[in-house]
């Protein structure tokens, strides 16, 4: 479930990738793919481990990319003190990050350093109306250890990034179909998983993961501008 629109990006072959908040790897796996070289950072020892040998598998398997000059590698690092020189990378992702990070105009600040003169990045964050209703309905969704500690506005998130040094370029939200889900989540508990309804919701979200339908995929984009759950922006540095 990528997030991230990567023509939109200009992900190329042989492109210097930062995904940086990995995760699982969802988005440095596509860039691989695509022949980008991936450098996947992530605060979390194990979500590291676990993104470095799926990475690894998948530099392995000739059949699952679509460029077999990807490479990646995955690193334990700190969006507040990213172990890279100025200018190192040419894309820039930072998915679903910003809104877990105290100090986020530091890394704000992080991420243009070590982006290229030129180079773009996307970055990701929970859209504000969706996000509120889950704050409404739970404190257990964010009064959490590593959980959210603000809500994003655009203005304000674009306001941020500009002092940081990036030019916008590009928007549009994304997961339309994961916001009720999360409400409902939100509703009868975040950690109630075997709630029937929650179950059944699930069910479907990971059916349209694994057997994406056409007619379904046509339904989420057309609902993504009203309840899409993800913000992404597009931006990039001034070529001086």
């Amino acid at each position: 479930m990528l997030t991230v629109r990567y023509d939109q990006l200009g992900v190329a072959p042989g492109d210097r990738l930062l995904d940086l908040g990995c995760g699982g790897g969802r988005h440095a796996f596509e860039a691989m793919r695509r022949g980008a070289r991936v450098v996947a950072l992530d605060a979390d020892a194990a979500e590291v481990k676990d993104a470095a040998a799926l990475m690894a598998a998948l530099a392995e398997t000739d059949q699952a990319t679509i460029d077999s000059d990807g490479w990646g590698r995955a690193v334990t690092g700190n969006a507040l003190q990213l172990p890279f020189a100025d200018g190192t990378f040419d894309r820039v992702i930072a998915a679903e990050v910003l809104e877990h990070i105290p100090a986020d105009r530091a890394a704000m600040v992080e991420l243009a350093r070590v982006l290229r003169p030129g180079g773009t990045m996307a970055v990701t964050v929970p859209r504000w109306f969706p996000e509120l209703i889950n704050w409404a309905l739970s404190d257990d969704y964010h009064l959490v250890p590593g959980g959210h500690v603000r809500i994003y506005r655009s203005r304000d998130l674009l306001g941020r990034l500009r002092t940081a040094g990036l030019e916008p370029y590009g928007h549009h939200h994304a997961h339309a179909f994961h916001s009720p889900y999360w409400w409902l989540k939100c509703a009868v508990g975040v950690g109630d998983d075997q709630h029937p309804l929650v179950r059944a919701y699930h069910q479907a979200l990971v059916w349209d993961i694994t057997s994406p339908n056409r007619a379904v995929r046509a339904g989420e984009r057309a609902l993504n501008p009203w309840l899409g759950k993800s913000l992404v922006l597009y931006l990039r540095k001034p070529p001086t």
